[in-house]
């Protein structure tokens, strides 16, 4: 049994402008498919539209959908199910990942090695973890400890926080996945961001919600008089903002736009959920910004909900977050939480509660990581790329790269056949938009980026050798 239906409009918007490359069309639909279906824009499980329908929706032969379509299904990417059709899966999935056997290097991920003090707080934490053992192994709102550490942390960066504001999590998406349930009824508006984390999108969405998109432009910013302008005309129950170290544009919200923002969407009675997992991830940012909810004016401070993580700065394989809320949503949100997962695990909890009074001296090692990443990424790219942008950012996980034409799908996928799985810009943005921009992520050591770096120069050749139309605007890569 298929978990979903595509239908053709919804292919046909991700497609884009498929038929832009060169070679025979029915190599570019299944190029396109392909991309879509590894890069997750195509669930695994998903019914593709009858050939005879996507055929007459692209407004070509049906013989050319159905080469397309034997394609796929010959190279793994969709499997035939008697009675419905065609449904994708993802082949050789545990080759997708950094390791010797497949091969490839990962930059899919942006994301930062462990942090050197985690093998210590784990062997300190197994005296605490004890205490634990003759009780309940799980419980919805967190460990004591933890919570008063998180809340600790806040009252440290200026913003006060009390324990019973703070809710553990597994992690940053599942905070993200149990607010959308909660806050969100079917065919509520909710505000986003283009471009923005993808699985946000997914988690709005899954819980019913319209998305309305504001943009973020590197070296710009938010567009301010479009955000104020969707607040008040779609009222939206929820807006998912990433203010600080915006993920994939690194940009900053200025402390008076956001004062504006949080009073907007009080007016609107819009829950603004901000997510500060990059949040402390400064490099030489000139302003000196607090939370977020720092910046609501007394009465205000429901507006906003707060969900961070320690994935970004101590290590991702700590499934570990948190949200920020006023009590009664605390509450509340515990009691919603059992139908979706039944507490975080204790001994991590325990590990991130030891490492949380040691985060200044963890964030001075992230900054110089950082800072390495991303100058050296400056560096090749104006060497290497005379085409591309590489706007200069202040802090966060990666680089929002300018690619100077609409290539972005058409160079992931020749990425791949160079030993690098790297995400499309279509990827963070919605309705198969922002082909001209590659997210490149800035954490991992140098020798890996300049790796990944090398193996994106052998792409761009081959797509140069095989060029779309305007492909005089690429420049070359030496």
């Amino acid at each position: 049994m298929t978990d979903a239906f595509l239908g053709t409009r919804a292919l046909r918007s991700l497609l884009g402008e498929w038929k832009d490359g060169g070679g025979p069309l029915y190599q570019a639909l299944y190029d396109r498919i392909r991309l879509l279906v590894l890069d997750g824009r195509i669930p695994a499980g998903t019914r593709l539209p009858a050939e005879r329908e996507l055929a007459q929706a692209l407004e070509v032969s049906r013989t050319l959908v159905t080469s397309a379509y034997r394609e796929l299904r010959e190279g793994g990417y969709t499997t035939s199910v008697r009675g419905s059709g065609s449904v994708t899966r993802v082949p050789g999935r545990a080759n997708l990942a950094v390791d010797a056997v497949g091969g490839y290097l990962d930059f899919t991920k942006a994301i930062m090695p462990a942090s050197p003090g985690i093998a210590l707080a784990t062997q300190q934490s197994m005296d605490d973890f004890g205490r634990y053992l003759q009780g309940p192994g799980y419980n919805f709102e967190g460990i004591p400890e933890l919570r008063e550490a998180v809340a600790t942390r806040y009252t440290v960066r200026g913003l006060p926080t009390t324990p019973d504001q703070i809710l553990v999590t597994t992690g940053a998406q599942s905070a993200i996945a149990l607010l959308s349930r909660v806050l969100l009824a079917r065919g509520d508006r909710a505000l986003v961001e283009l471009p923005s984390y993808p699985h946000a999108y997914e988690a709005l969405a899954q819980a019913g919600a319209r998305l309305v998109p504001v943009s973020v432009t590197p070296g710009e910013g938010w567009d301010e008089s479009a955000l104020e302008q969707l607040i008040r005309r779609t009222n939206p129950a929820v807006g998912y903002l990433m203010p600080d170290f915006h993920n994939p544009t690194g940009e900053s919200m200025p402390a008076g736009l956001r004062e504006q923002t949080i009073d907007q969407a009080t007016r609107a009675g819009t829950t603004l959920l901000v997510d500060e997992t990059s949040g402390e991830l400064d490099i030489d940012r000139v302003d000196s910004l607090l939370p977020f909810a720092s910046y609501a004016t007394p009465g205000d401070e429901r507006t906003v909900v707060t969900i961070g993580s320690v994935g970004k700065t101590i290590w991702d394989g700590l499934r570990v977050g948190w949200i920020r809320a006023e009590p009664g949503l605390i509450r509340t949100l515990a009691a919603a939480r059992p139908s979706s997962d039944l507490g975080t695990p204790v001994l991590e909890q325990l590990i991130v509660t030891r490492m949380l009074p040691d985060m200044p001296s963890i964030l001075d090692g992230r900054r110089e990581q950082l800072r390495e990443g991303r100058d050296r990424l400056e560096q090749i790219v104006d060497e290497r790329f005379p085409a591309w942008s590489a706007p200069r950012v202040a802090g966060g996980i990666a680089s929002w790269v300018g690619l100077g034409s609409a290539v972005s799908s058409q160079l992931a996928l020749a990425a791949r056949a160079e030993g690098l799985l790297i995400t499309a810009g279509p990827r963070f943005g919605l309705d198969g938009a922002l082909e001209r921009f590659l997210r490149i992520p800035l954490g991992y050591p140098t020798a890996q980026l300049e790796q990944g770096m090398d193996a994106l120069a052998r792409a761009w050749q081959a797509i140069m050798r095989n060029p779309m139309p305007g492909a005089q605007a690429f420049g070359d890569v030496a």
